[in-house]
Order: structure tokens, then sequence, then C-alpha cells
């Protein structure tokens, strides 16, 4: 089944509202009318309106980059599903590294976040990855599993579609270290084949993106691959040149 590449942009704590919307322009510029891949912007909060109202008209798609599974609260410094909504935010990311390494959360916490994101017309990038230790203990494809089948506890087949995957090996990110494409590919098809055993043919349509520094001379090679469906960009996401030179890559990545 034909998955459009899906080329996600995660700025994580960088940029002001201002430099937002400049490279959100820029991008729009560029791709706003792309048809050929789907592409999303994931500022930090602070820079969320701003770049909502840069991408308004364009075929560019906004993301946030965490939420509370809470619809409201007494959670201070936290934002709701219905807030990012009001924003016009099409996805969020849930499970990154860092979330769970800076700020303790669990798979319990992010499957929660992912059942109150799909609940409010949210869609949920569910991130997985290991950590280089746990690559090299040969834990690698049982932590994949584990933050896969717990992520989406209680998710339905009709609610999957909606989904995205990133698989983001935890020793690539921000090193420079790149998996290999073997490497990647056996991990992205070990994701599906779990997918399929629990989702049976709508896991066919769940794009499951490489999270683990793609940068644009890697993209070709990685997304040719059978089951990456598109990458999830930190580093080369920041600068409108390389951002746009993955966006490329996509879309030439299948044909």
């Amino acid at each position: 089944m034909a998955r459009k590449i899906l080329i996600a942009g995660n700025w994580k704590m960088n940029k002001t509202a201002s430099e937002g919307a400049d490279l959100a322009k820029a991008i729009v510029v560029a791709a706003g009318k792309s048809t050929a891949v789907e592409i999303v912007v994931c500022p930090p909060f602070t820079a969320l309106e701003s770049v909502s109202k840069i991408l308004e008209g364009s075929d560019i798609k906004l993301g946030a980059q965490n939420m509370h599974a809470a619809a409201s609260g007494a959670f201070t410094g936290e934002t709701s599903a219905g807030m990012l909504r009001s924003l016009f935010c099409s996805y969020v990311i849930l499970g990154h590294s860092e979330r769970r390494t800076y700020f303790g959360e669990t798979d319990a916490i992010v499957n929660q976040k992912v059942l109150a994101a799909l609940k409010s017309q949210l869609k949920p990038i569910l991130c997985v990855g290991e950590t280089l230790a746990e690559r090299e203990g040969g834990k690698a494809f049982d932590v994949v599993r584990t933050q896969t089948i717990a992520g989406l506890e209680g998710v339905t087949k009709e609610q999957v579609v909606d989904l995205v995957i990133a698989y983001e090996p935890v020793w690539a990110i921000g090193t420079g270290k790149v998996a290999t494409t073997a490497q990647a590919q056996e991990v992205h098809g070990f994701i599906r084949k779990l997918l399929i055993e629990k989702f049976g043919e709508a896991a066919q349509r769940v794009r499951i993106l490489y999270g683990g520094s793609m940068k644009p001379d890697n993209a070709p090679e990685l997304l040719a691959q059978p089951d990456i469906d598109g990458g999830l960009i930190g580093g080369a996401a920041l600068q409108a040149p390389s951002f746009l030179d993955l966006v490329k890559a996509g879309a030439t990545a299948k044909a």
C-alpha cells in the first residue's frame, strides 16, 4: 500500500515567535503547495500561534511538541489538546526520548496522551527507540516492542490510521551518528510487524518515520526503504534550506 511520505520538523526549544514565523515563511514560499510530500512543522509552544498564521492557506501542517492528557485543570505549565486544536494544530509529538529521559515520562503517561490526542482529533507522532546501552545489550527490539505496544494500548483499528510512529534510536539523536540503512529498515519492519499483529490490515496505512539524525545526504537511501515513510527531523529542520532538501528527497524517494 502506498503511504505518503511525511517530513516533520521538530524545532525543540529553538526559535522565538518571530524567528519561527520567519522560518515558516521560508518553508511556505518554497513548499507551501507541496502535494507529493506531507510537511509538518513543530515549533515550541510560544511560536505556535505566529507560525499558525503563516501556514494559513498553505498545505503545510502545524504540530506541537507535547501535550497533557487532561482536557483542563490545575496543571501549571502544561497545555491541553483543546488548546492545541484552537491554534489549528493537526499533529502532536508524544513520548519523545527527551521527554522520557529528562521529564520522566513513562509508557503509561505517553499512552494517556496518545488516547487524549486521538479523542481530540489530533494525530499523535508516537516516538519509540532504544538507548545505546540497550542496543549494545541486545535489548533494542524488546524496548521498541514494549514502548510501541504500551503506547498504543486502547487504540482501535479505526483510530490507528490517524497515528504516526517515529523510530528514534536515542544514540543517534543530536550525535551525528546514524543507524545504517539496514539497521533502520530492520527496526521499521519490526514495528510494522507489531502493528499488523495488533491492528491487522489497517497497519499498512500507518506511517513510520525515522528520527535519528536524518540529513539531506542520507535521506534518499533511508527513504527508499519499504517501511521508512518519512523523517522526524531535528537539527536539519532549523534551517529552511536543509529542511527543504529533505522534503525534496521525500518527493523522489519512492518514485
